[in-house]
């Protein structure tokens, strides 16, 4: 839809061209025509506004905003200019008609980066609530920063809203990939907290695209992070770089995320909020929130780099009983390096190997790959390589791998279906993103049922989205 806006716009603008070479070329009918077209591409928007795809929201501000300030400019011009003297230059015609075309694209161009993504069905019978709050961890000085602040954790739940008094419900804690941010899996939170979820999904400050701190202040993603990150992803770290700043990343993590685990079970455990607690909502609906929680039945989830310290950090708490990894590496099961003969592998050639825990799984781990990465875990196989995940799920007490064909890295978001640019840029597959979101979704709900709710066993296919 906001293509054909786009085409009515320049229609709109080669229209005038056209009328003023053909008809009359006076400067004070050129003015007074300009404040007409303006007028009509308004009227325009608005006729476009009333059919699904264009809306008055975020991905339109920036068109609304050059619409109303051309239509102020051209007023004040055709004010002081409506009796001027003269013919209006064929070539000040063009360019005043380009101009806008490029203004009007400019304005548009949000549109054209983010889709009409109003969310996914849930299939549960709650109604799902949200909230938030930021805890502050005053055991851990941020190292991203020298000022000596605490180290901050946003949190956000998503929540049965229209719960029973006295109903309490499993918690899952969700940890968002590089770069991402707390609503990246927002269908999935969803999708959970109607069927009967407590769903804390935190961002990682610095690691997260961005996060707000207790001041107000906007943190972006640390410009250090995406440069390693980027150089760990180009192939030519050695493995010892890589896995240095692996461990450090994780280790910044799984503490962000047991920080908010135990500040979860203080708060059930007291009834009450600790010093450790910054309340940025509404009170009352982070009380019901927590009101809610029942901490003795807790999963961990995250995409990517969360995967992985969801993963690491399922090992070493006894109070976890279900993980689950969405396309995330097992960096927390290396537990070093060693030398050995020259070899190939997709590509790259080591001279090391690691060496990977295989003290079985101690909790109820679900492996969720895209395409490559599952073909990666094929070849390594092959090949006798030793790769994490397949250590991990060979040995894993109750553990359960699939992937889904044909899917990207990003498929395992909302990112496709909100900003199919930005995920194609950052690596999807031809699945149909929504029905992957979908299919995962149910999944990861039939897992949680079963590993947190007791309810029926869980099985599941060796692949998704053939």
């Amino acid at each position: 839809m906001n293509i054909l806006l786009l085409i009515s716009f320049i229609v709109i603008e080669t229209g005038l061209v056209v009328f003023t070479f053909m008809e009359n070329r006076q400067k004070k009918v050129w003015v007074r025509n300009r404040l007409l077209v303006n007028v009509l591409e308004i009227l325009v928007f608005i006729l476009f506004a009333l059919f699904p795809g264009v809306d008055f929201g975020f991905r339109f501000k920036g068109l609304i905003a050059v619409l109303t300030v051309r239509l102020l400019v051209s007023g004040i011009i055709y004010f002081c200019r409506r009796k001027a003297e003269g013919d209006k230059k064929k070539i000040a015609a063009v360019v005043s008609a380009v101009l806008s075309v490029i203004l009007l694209t400019m304005g548009l161009s949000v549109s054209f980066i983010f889709a009409d993504y109003h969310g996914r069905t849930v299939t549960g019978a709650y109604k799902v609530a949200s909230t938030e709050a930021i805890l502050i961890d005053k055991s851990r000085v941020e190292v991203f920063e020298n000022d000596g602040s605490y180290r901050e954790v946003p949190v956000h739940f998503y929540y049965p809203g229209n719960a029973k008094e006295g109903e309490r419900f499993p918690v899952v804690v969700f940890s968002h990939g590089a770069f991402g941010y707390y609503e990246s899996n927002t269908s999935t939170y969803m999708e959970l907290a109607s069927n009967g979820y407590v769903v804390v999904s935190l961002d990682h400050p610095y690691h997260s695209f961005f996060s707000k701190d207790s001041e107000g202040k906007t943190i972006i993603v640390n410009t250090k992070f995406i440069n390693d990150v980027m150089y760990i992803n180009s192939g030519d770290a050695p493995e010892s770089e890589i896995a240095e700043l692996s461990a450090t990343w994780l280790k910044l993590r799984t503490d962000d995320i047991s920080f908010v685990i135990d500040t979860l079970e203080a708060y059930n455990a007291i009834n009450g909020f600790s010093d450790a607690w910054y309340i940025n909502g509404e009170k009352n609906l982070l009380t019901d929130a927590l009101a809610m929680m029942n901490t003795d039945k807790i999963g961990l989830m995250g995409h990517s780099l969360g995967g992985a310290a969801a993963e690491a950090l399922g090992r070493v708490r006894s109070d976890i009983d279900a993980v689950v990894d969405l396309d995330g590496t097992m960096f927390g099961e290396q537990q070093g390096l060693v030398k050995c003969e020259e070899y190939e592998f997709e590509g790259i050639v080591y001279h090391e190997k690691y060496v990977i825990n295989e003290v079985p799984y101690p909790v109820a781990l679900l492996s969720i790959d895209n395409q490559e990465h599952h073909n990666s875990r094929v070849n390594a196989v092959k090949q006798g390589v030793p790769y994490a995940n397949n250590v991990v799920m060979d040995n894993a007490l109750d553990g359960y791998d699939t992937y889904f064909v044909n899917a990207g890295h990003m498929n395992f978001t909302d990112l496709p279906l909100f900003s199919p640019v930005l995920a194609n840029m950052l690596g999807t597959g031809p699945i149909d993103a929504g029905k992957c979101v979908d299919e995962m979704n149910r999944v990861l709900l039939e897992f949680f049922n079963s590993k947190l709710k007791n309810m029926g066993s869980f099985r599941v296919e060796e692949c998704y989205g053939d």
